[in-house]
C-alpha cells in the first residue's frame, strides 16, 4: 500500500515526465524513476536519485502471503529499485523475464498492455547499460479500476 501510494502520487504530481529509462539489462529489467536523468549534466550521478511523497525513504513491503510475493519478478512485473533494505523512493524496474531474483525489492504491479513497447526499450542501443539515445517517460497517466 506505501509502495502503490507513493508510485500514484509521485504521477499524478507529474514527477515521471521527462524522466529517462537510465538502465537497460536485455534479458533482465529495464528501469527508471530517477529525476537526476532529466539533466545531462549529472550522466555520472544517474542512478543514484530519488524522491517519495513521504519525503524521503520508505520501507519494503515483503508480505510472503500475498499472490505478488508467491509469483516473484515475472516477466512484466514492476518493482522497486533501492539502494538496499527500506530505501525505497521513486526507482522502478520492470522484469523482461521471469527471473529468480532473492524477494527483496517490493513488487507492486504488473505491465498488463504495452509489453511489447517494454520489449522494445529493451532492445534499444546501449552503452554499457545506459540508452545511446535517450528513452524518456514522456507522460504518465494512472487508471484506477472502477
Amino acid at each position: 500500500p506505501k509502495t502503490v501510494d507513493n508510485f500514484v502520487g509521485l504521477a499524478e504530481k507529474n514527477f515521471y515526465d521527462g524522466i529517462l529509462f537510465h538502465r537497460v539489462v536485455p534479458g533482465f529489467v529495464i528501469q527508471a524513476g530517477d529525476p537526476k536523468t532529466k539533466d545531462e549534466a549529472l550522466k555520472g550521478q544517474w542512478g543514484t536519485g530519488g524522491e517519495s511523497i513521504y519525503g524521503g525513504d520508505f520501507i519494503d513491503e515483503l508480505f510472503p502471503n500475498t499472490k505478488s510475493f508467491q509469483i516473484g519478478y515475472a516477466k512484466g512485473v514492476l518493482a522497486m529499485a533501492n539502494r538496499g533494505p527500506n530505501t525505497n523512493t521513486s526507482q522502478f524496474f520492470i522484469c523482461l523475464e521471469d527471473l529468480g531474483l532473492p524477494k527483496s525489492y517490493t513488487m507492486f504491479g504488473k505491465v498488463t498492455e504495452g509489453m511489447d513497447v517494454v520489449m522494445k526499450i529493451a532492445a534499444t542501443p546501449l552503452n554499457g547499460s545506459t540508452p545511446r539515445e535517450p528513452v524518456i517517460i514522456k507522460s504518465m497517466t494512472v487508471k484506477k479500476k472502477s
